[in-house]
């Protein structure tokens, strides 16, 4: 079941001797339950293809489509709507709500779109995380690693047909990355969750099913490989 389609996706900055091509004719699709990594150097374009996926930037030119909705036909208000409940983020800072708990901020997507949280569901994603001794935390009492549980925990727990990950073991070390990249694979595998992360580490993609890699704006399938042949 096709759940991501991107296709010729184009996005151009500035006009005339400023004109920057971000993305060229971008096309790939993702299945239900795929773990796909989109690996590149800084300003090849992986973030700006994110950010397009997930509604945050506005292509040139090209289609999205998730679950069989195209993105940008939409009007900007149901688009916002959809995008809330379809797609979850996780990003690099984490961006927790500081005054609350573990458990407050996992369920507080759920509490911005006027719907009660599933304390099943709750409970279960705090087990899968690790997270249930530390439901009741602040963020502050967290390590970095901890923190980022909790942003997958809160991209989970909307059920959204897609995660974008923007660089999330970027302010990790070593350690707490593979714990966060165990973590994400876990999710994926248990919830058949439809998870694309970008990274500039080619040795966090071992444990995915699809590597892509960016390049001057320029997409390449590099398939289900290990990360020996990505160095």
């Amino acid at each position: 079941m096709e759940i991501l389609r991107v296709e010729n996706l184009c996005k151009t900055y500035g006009k005339g001797e400023a004109e920057v091509q971000a993305l060229k004719n971008v096309s790939f699709s993702l299945e239900k339950g795929e773990f796909a990594a989109v690996i590149g150097e800084s300003g090849s374009g992986k973030s700006t293809l994110l950010n397009c996926i997930g509604a945050l930037d506005t292509p040139t030119s090209g289609s999205i489509f998730i679950d069989g909705q195209n993105l940008f036909s939409m009007k900007e208000e149901k688009r916002t709507i959809y995008r809330r409940r379809n797609i979850g983020f996780i990003f690099q800072s984490f961006q927790l709500v500081s005054e609350l708990n573990v458990e407050q901020n996992i369920v507080f997507p759920l509490l911005l779109d006027y719907r009660e949280p599933d304390q099943k569901r709750v409970n279960e994603i705090l087990d899968l995380l690790g997270l249930t001794e530390r439901r009741k935390h602040l963020p502050s009492q967290l390590s970095g690693g901890q923190q980022q549980r909790v942003a997958i925990g809160r991209a989970l727990i909307t059920q959204p047909k897609l995660i974008l990950a923007d660089e999330p073991t970027g302010n990790l070390d070593s350690k707490n990355s593979q714990d966060v990249m165990d973590m994400l694979t876990t999710a994926s595998r248990h919830y058949q969750q439809t998870i694309l992360i970008i990274t500039h580490n080619k040795n966090l993609t071992a444990s995915v099913d699809r590597v892509f890699q960016v390049s001057d704006g320029v997409l390449t399938d590099l398939g289900g490989i290990a990360n020996e042949t990505l160095s």
